[in-house]
Formats: C-alpha cells, structure tokens, sequence
C-alpha cells in the first residue's frame, strides 16, 4: 500500500513538472507575441525593415534589373538553331574558324570576337550584344551611314581583329548576324537595357598616366596577357588563352578599344580576370591608367580618314584629329577630358 503511494506521488509530481514547462512555454510566446506587435504598432507607418534593409531596398528601387541573355534551351530546332549555334562559335572561337590558321577562311589576326565581347557577348557591362539587334540599322555618325548588322560584323573584323570581313552572303556572316539577333530577344525596338555595353567610369581631374599604368600592368595584367603584350597562345598555335594587347595580332588603332573611355570601362568592370562589374578590383585612376598604357603601345594602323566626316561629332577621347576645338591631340587621347566637356 505504501508503495501505491509513493508512485502515486511520483506520477503527480511528473504532471506537476510537465504541467509547470506548458504553462512556463505558453508564457513565453505571449510575451514575444506582445513584444512583436508592440514593436510593429509603435513603428512609424508599421515599417519592419533595419535601417540598412530600407537602404539597399531603395537603391535597388532606382535600378532597374540587369539584362539577362535568353537560355540557351530557347534556340530553337532545325536550321535556325544551327545557324545560332554556329554563329555562336563563330564569336567563341573565331580564331579556330577564320583565323591565321583557320580551318575555313584566314580572315582575321588571331584573336577571338568575344575577347572583346565577353562570353560570346552575353556579360552585363561586357561589351555584349543585347542591344544590336534591336538598334540596328541606325545611323552612326562614325561612318556617317545607317548601318545595318552585317556593317557592325565587318567593322569588327576589319577594326578588332584587324583583318577582313566574311562576304556578307557567307555561312559564317549569317550565322555570326543570327546568333546576335538570338541574344537580343526580348530586347525592344531602340531600347538600350540595363547592363549593355560598356560602363563608364568617372573622368579624372588629370590625364591619364602611361608610367602609373605601366605598374598597374606589371601587377595585375601581366600574368595573363604577357610581358610584353603577347598573350597566350595555345601549344596548338591557333588560339589564344588570353589574347595579345599590343603588337602585330592585336587590335588595330581603329577599334573601339582604343578610345581611353571604353577602355578603361572594360578593364575596370571585367579585369583582372574572372573580376566582375559588382566586385571591381581596380580603382578609376588605376583602370585609365592601364588602358593609356595598353593603347600606347604598337599596334597595327588602319586608315581612318573615311571617319568622322562631321568632326563636330568625334567623340572627346577620339585619338585622331583633325578636331573641331583647340585642344591637342594628346589630350583627346590621354585627358584630361574635364574641359573638353560641352
């Protein structure tokens, strides 16, 4: 009968406990239950976010999303998607098909279409193609014709790569204009979206400097592209790894590169390698130093007196003149651009 007690006992004290941690746990939502809608009803407007939340959201508010290239499960089938697929390594490895050594023209000097247009022109603030086939044709004051696709490739080729157009009726030709054409769907009529083309980075107060770039080079370019500007040739001898800067396989004088602003846009958001446009590794002063650097070096020439037939319209940064202002030829080339501003 004592035993019957003590377990009677027992059993009551473990529902008193178990009973005592229900209650003990039961308060303690209700005091946070209180405490939340306490803190939400004192709030002004009933806002919920920290001060840095409210921030970033405000920003991303004001900036619009960046443009994303199509999935590649979009191409479709048959001889259009052919023509893409082909078109796209075309732009990959133009080296390997219409290089010095390629296996179906030699048109060009060796390097590839997407060294200057980032993974086959799909990067955000790479050079990329999201916006030709929705501008084109239009007028450019370069030429001063409207130009269409076609005009854009050839221009590249004999600019960029330094060498000849395909014929615009070829394989290759159509291929290379379906593939851009591929990359700017869902890009409307004139529209430049976010994350085309090159970002621009803030003009400095003073020209750019050749001898500070030639450090920068030295330090963070120099393990790719060579010590000279050479690059890096595959053991295959037809494809570079990392292509040349300066020198007879370079581009030429003519190419959009070489105007001090789009490059040092293109370094600053895209190199060193593998560096994207949300996580700069060079500062401004160090990216338009090391594009002064690179674009003071030899390379090859083109004639370029056809250009720019309205010289009112030359860029500020265009290396060439003659010029509708007073300012040198230096400082169109090097800066400092501040007073050339209209």
């Amino acid at each position: 009968m004592k035993t019957e007690n003590n377990d009677v006992q027992r059993h009551r004290r473990i529902i008193f406990r178990l009973v005592t941690c229900l209650f003990i746990l039961g308060l303690l939502v209700v005091v946070e239950t209180c405490f939340i809608f306490g803190y939400l009803w004192w709030r002004p407007s009933g806002k919920t976010d920290t001060p840095a939340t409210e921030a970033a959201s405000a920003v991303a508010a004001k900036e619009p999303a960046l443009w994303q290239p199509p999935a590649e499960s979009s191409i479709p089938a048959g001889e259009k998607g052919d023509a893409i697929r082909y078109g796209k390594a075309l732009i990959s490895e133009t080296a390997r098909y219409l290089g010095p050594k390629g296996s179906v023209l030699q048109l060009s000097n060796g390097m590839n279409c997407q060294n200057c247009h980032l993974n086959a022109g799909t990067s955000p603030f790479g050079n990329n193609y999201s916006r030709v086939a929705a501008n084109y044709p239009k007028f450019r004051a370069r030429s001063g014709t409207s130009e269409s696709v076609y005009k854009r490739i050839s221009d590249c080729f004999e600019r960029s790569l330094n060498g000849k157009a395909p014929d615009t009726s070829s394989k290759e030709m159509v291929a290379m204009k379906a593939y851009i054409e591929w990359v700017g769907t869902g890009v409307k009529k004139d529209e430049s979206p976010a994350g085309s083309g090159i970002k621009k980075v803030p003009m400095l107060t003073r020209a750019a400097d050749v001898a500070g770039g030639s450090k920068v080079y030295t330090q963070k370019c120099q393990t790719c592209h060579g010590k000279n500007g050479e690059g890096l040739l595959q053991p295959d001898g037809v494809v570079y790894t990392f292509p040349p800067l300066w020198g007879p396989q370079s581009y030429n004088d003519a190419a959009g590169l070489f105007r001090l602003s789009n490059f040092a846009g293109y370094v600053k958001y895209n190199m060193p390698f593998g560096v994207t446009y949300e996580n700069p590794q060079l500062t401004d002063e160090e990216a338009w130093d090391v594009a002064a650097f690179i674009n003071s070096q030899p390379r090859p020439h083109k004639d370029q007196s056809g250009d720019w037939v309205d010289i009112k319209k030359k860029p500020i940064d265009f290396p060439f003149g003659p010029y509708a202002d007073a300012f040198s030829e230096k400082q169109h080339k090097y800066g400092p651009y501040q007073p050339m501003k209209p």
